[in-house]
């Protein structure tokens, strides 16, 4: 007679099972519709496959698509799957690589076989077909637990030179497992950690949608071949998949870039990889945000600095960011003695200068400056600070990751029994300034990784500080969306995160609030107390745009480039209808003028239906029509930009005023 596990359940109940049980047998024994609703099971908090053995005594609860985080991980694995198989199906002599679960699908990374060339957009119809194909046959997904050298000999003898080559850097402690798609022997089978879902039939056939084909290079190293990579995305059924492809067709029609041409706002090119060129009228976003966040750190009691671009090379060595960062900073040489046809020559004792990746270092040097007393403290330093990272070319993307961006960056030097109450008003500030651009957030308390600088007992200090702040500022519940995330903090301390959720509801890290010891110790920053000694002062690193460029793509696409008023670049265009109105016009232009506007004029001979599409799709907020017979009655009619409205005939006086109320900042009304 066999041995019995107790297995305790969600509910608080314990069911009794004999020796080699399986999740799915619990699921049976509690009723047929768990049964046929599970997809697989958490066994003391680990995801397993529904089908796989339980070893003893365990707390288990059963996954269901009611369990949306895990089910979605299941589907999307599956179908990644499903995906490699297809392929190696239709294009024999295909190598698999990986294939990974993504954010909203999947994708798969192949090498396509000798002498056939890489896939293209044009064999992804094909592909499905064979995928829902598979889906139908509804295949076991069957977990097999080999010996290393049995699943390399296996790769090799299929031609997956791939494959072969990662399976020996797995570690070796541990168990590796191989899945088969079938039962039989010749079915299709694939290393992965899994788990899986019980077979190829849970997957909804109509859910899922391959989205394009890029290049990858093999484990991302520009050395290796490149591969294949195929993208999908994939959801539990039909109507997410729907959702989620309205949701992609609005985010293209708000895709910053696209607008960012439209409106002639800035642009990109090779000259300057990764830098942006800004126009005129993006410029004018751009200084109406520095502008704002002015007036937030001066009421707030910050005072702005500015410090320099390239420093020793030594400097970053103190602060511990030349060897955790190097290979993402600018290095410059200190002295270049000649320079011939060749190119400039380097000697050899010259020193090593790095432009700046952030700002902090160079506001330690400031606080270092004279003595500070605790008096002094808390020290708010501020800086527009312009930086440089060392993005690879494939990873830049827009305004959203550059490689030369400026940061909103403030650090505050204090004791440690100020930090609470100066996270709280870092808090209350960011919630105010995300508010005032129609944002709603999250906040998400990053702890210690597992490589860090630092003592234990100042990571405790220092993630308690973060939490109480945020506790007291009523801001640790579920209306801001307060979670912890271990593992995740820098290298020197932990963090606050604000997520921005956009008016489609796509959620972008931004803000950032970090209770650092580490830095003020290798920088050797003291202040002196109250009983005449040297201590360290804690620093608190901190941004609320994070930087000017990325916040202005995401205020792009959240608004889909209708901005506010008080925000828009050119916030009214006066238009003829006819030659006759042109001096009237021109007294309107002088009058929003002289209010401080930022007004047009389009005196061209053009149709008024012509100027009214162009300055649309420039997004101008106020389109102000005039002809013969406004300029007879000092009026305007008046279109607003996405208005189904007709145009409204309206006094100058009133439209002044109406502008005032509409393009004051919101922190000055």
């Amino acid at each position: 007679m066999s041995e019995m596990m107790k297995i305790a359940l969600p509910d608080g109940t314990v069911k009794e099972m004999p020796e080699g049980a399986t999740p799915a047998d619990v699921a049976a024994a509690i009723g047929p519709g768990l049964a046929k609703a599970a997809l697989a099971a958490r066994v003391d908090g680990e995801l397993r496959d529904l089908k796989r053995p339980l070893e003893g005594d365990a707390e288990l609860s059963l996954v269901t698509s009611r369990d949306e985080a895990d089910a979605l991980e299941l589907v999307r694995h599956d179908f990644a799957h499903v995906l490699a198989e297809a392929v190696q199906n239709l294009y024999p002599g295909t190598q698999i690589t990986f294939g990974p679960a993504t954010d909203d699908g999947f994708y798969y990374d192949f090498a396509p076989a000798p002498g056939r060339g890489m896939f293209t957009e044009e064999d992804l119809p094909a592909i499905e077909e064979e995928m829902r194909r598979i889906i139908a046959a509804d295949k076991p997904l069957v977990r097999e637990v080999w010996d290393r050298e049995k699943v390399r000999q296996f790769f090799i003898d299929n031609g997956e030179a791939f494959k072969a080559e990662w399976v020996m850097e797995l570690p070796e402690d541990e168990p590796i497992t191989m899945y088969k798609t079938g039962s039989g022997e010749a079915d299709w089978i694939d290393l992965c950690r899994g788990p899986h879902l019980p077979s190829t039939g849970y997957l909804d056939p109509k859910a899922f949608k391959l989205t394009r084909v890029s290049g990858a290079y093999w484990r991302g190293d520009q050395s290796n071949p490149m591969l294949s990579r195929i993208y999908g995305t994939a959801w539990l059924n039909r109507k997410q998949l729907k959702q989620h492809l309205l949701r992609l067709e609005e985010a293209a029609k708000r895709d910053h870039r696209k607008l960012g041409q439209e409106m002639d706002l800035f642009h990109l090119q090779e000259e300057a990889h990764g830098s942006v060129f800004w126009h005129p009228q993006g410029y004018r976003i751009w200084r109406e945000l520095e502008a704002y966040m002015r007036r937030a750190i001066d009421g707030a009691g910050y005072r702005e600095i500015k410090t320099p671009q390239v420093m020793d090379a030594r400097q970053w060595e103190k602060s511990g960011h030349w060897g955790k960062y190097r290979e993402n900073m600018f290095v410059v040489p200190d002295e270049v003695p000649n320079v011939e046809d060749e190119g400039p020559v380097v000697s050899g004792d010259a020193d090593w200068m790095a432009i700046k990746p952030m700002n902090c270092p160079a506001h330690v040097l400031v606080f270092k400056q004279g003595i500070t007393s605790y008096r002094d403290l808390p020290l708010r330093l501020y800086e527009n600070g312009c930086c440089h990272r060392n993005e690879p070319h494939g990873a830049l993307h827009g305004l959203m990751r550059v490689r030369q961006f400026t940061q909103d960056d403030a650090h505050i030097f204090c004791t440690e029994d100020q930090i609470v109450d100066e996270v709280k008003a870092f808090c209350e500030l960011a919630d105010r300034i995300y508010r005032d651009f129609g944002f709603t957030y999250s906040i998400k308390l990053a702890l210690r990784p597992e490589q860090r600088y630092g003592s234990d007992a100042d990571w405790d200090k220092a993630e308690e500080e973060l939490r109480n702040a945020v506790i007291e500022a009523g801001m640790a519940t579920e209306e801001y969306g307060w979670e912890e995330l271990p593992g995740e903090g820098a290298f020197y301390a932990p963090k606050l995160e604000w997520h921005l959720t956009d008016a489609i509801g796509r959620t972008w890290q931004v803000g950032t609030i970090q209770s650092d010891r580490v830095l003020p110790e290798r920088l050797d920053a003291t202040y002196v107390g109250e009983d005449g000694e040297k201590h360290r002062p804690v620093m608190l690193h901190r941004a609320i745009f994070g930087s000017y460029e990325r916040f202005i793509g995401i205020l792009i696409e959240h608004y889909a480039g209708k901005m506010p008023l008080w925000l828009a670049p050119t916030q009214a265009v006066v238009a003829t209808i006819v030659s006759d109105a042109d001096d009237y016009a021109r007294d309107v232009l002088a009058r929003l003028e002289a209010e401080g506007f930022r007004a047009e004029a389009d005196l061209r001979n053009e149709k008024i239906n012509y100027k009214v599409r162009e300055h649309s799709l420039a997004k101008v907020p106020l389109l102000l029509v005039v002809g013969k017979r406004e300029a007879e009655e000092g009026t305007v009619a008046l279109r607003r930009l996405g208005s189904d409205e007709h145009q409204k005939m309206m006094a100058l006086d009133e439209l002044v005023a109406l502008m005032k109320q509409e393009g004051t900042p919101p922190d000055r009304r």
